[in-house]
């Protein structure tokens, strides 16, 4: 089947890769403009723009579509059988949508009407959901409201990390694409009732406001790291929490209950067990207790 494929982060790489190793002719990639990264700020291409170029296929990357009408011929001059979207990050305009003959396919990572929109893993997370899964849809003008092709599950269980439910969507995504490619299923309209909305993640949406929940701060720990991160501010420095566990404990939210990092909430306790101060290393609590005191009976924010 002649294809084109647009996608940007990790997640979207296994699907680009099932779909060229099934043999499917893979006539464009499309992914994100290469973005400056790491230290020295070089022009660095996304992960599938990396993927795409191993595999020898030719990649685009405008650096928007809306408005572009050489894009839209591009698109159609390329005598599409389907287009497969992963996670690509910019709006298909409706004569790229309408372009290939079976439309356009998008690998979302939740299991509609759950979780439409940009961070639908970290959502799941952050929610207590018990299960997450990916919708296969066939892709129109609104926001994640195409009708379903194809959806499978798998369990979110209570130590499960962001890293981890991603990695496994996007394993689980890359083999339901190829399925619906294959069986052609018949679209299904989402319910609607049950819609809920995943906006994008900002870093401010890493602080740990200390009046709420043991629970949903242990969860949120689980759901924003590696990005956007978690975190406290003490003693001027805002310190990262890469992972914390529920206790019992109670006292005015922000306190420490003691030497190690038990910190009281709004109902429970959080444990901190690793811990990163800006520019250094990731360290668990013991160790970095004993370069950064945070005395019992002390507040951090």
């Amino acid at each position: 089947m002649r294809l084109a494929f647009m996608g940007s982060p990790d997640f979207a790489v296994p699907a680009l890769r099932a779909l060229h190793a099934a043999g499917h002719e893979i006539a464009a990639v499309y992914a994100q403009p290469p973005r400056p990264a790491g230290r020295g700020q070089r022009e660095t291409p996304c992960p599938v723009h990396r993927a795409a170029l191993d595999l020898g296929l030719p990649v685009r990357t405008p650096a928007r579509l809306r408005r572009d009408a050489a894009e839209h011929e591009a698109v159609a001059a390329l005598n599409l059988d389907a287009a497969i979207v992963a996670a690509y990050g910019l709006i298909l305009p409706k004569p790229m949508l309408d372009a290939p003959r079976r439309g356009c396919l998008n690998i979302h990572a939740s299991l509609l009407p759950r979780w439409r929109g940009a961070a639908p893993i970290h959502a799941a997370i952050l929610a207590g959901d018990a299960e997450s899964g990916v919708t296969i849809m066939r892709m129109e003008e609104g926001l994640d409201t195409g009708p379903m092709l194809l959806k499978e599950a798998t369990p979110i269980g209570p130590e499960t990390t962001v890293q981890a439910l991603h990695d496994a969507l996007a394993e689980i995504g890359a083999r339901l694409v190829l399925r619906a490619l294959d069986e052609d299923p018949r679209a299904v309209p989402q319910p609607e009732e049950g819609v809920t909305y995943a906006p994008k993640l900002t870093k401010e949406d890493g602080r740990l406001d200390w009046s709420q929940h043991a629970a949903a701060l242990e969860r949120r720990v689980r759901a924003l790291n590696p990005w956007p991160g978690t975190f406290f501010t003490h003693g001027g420095e805002q310190i990262r929490v890469l992972s914390a566990s529920v206790e019992p404990g109670s006292g005015a939210p922000g306190t420490l209950l003691d030497g190690a990092a038990l910190v009281a909430c709004g109902s429970g306790a959080l444990r901190l067990t690793r811990l990163q101060r800006p520019g250094r290393a990731a360290m668990d609590a013991d160790a970095f207790l004993r370069g950064f005191a945070l005395p019992a009976g002390s507040v951090i924010g």
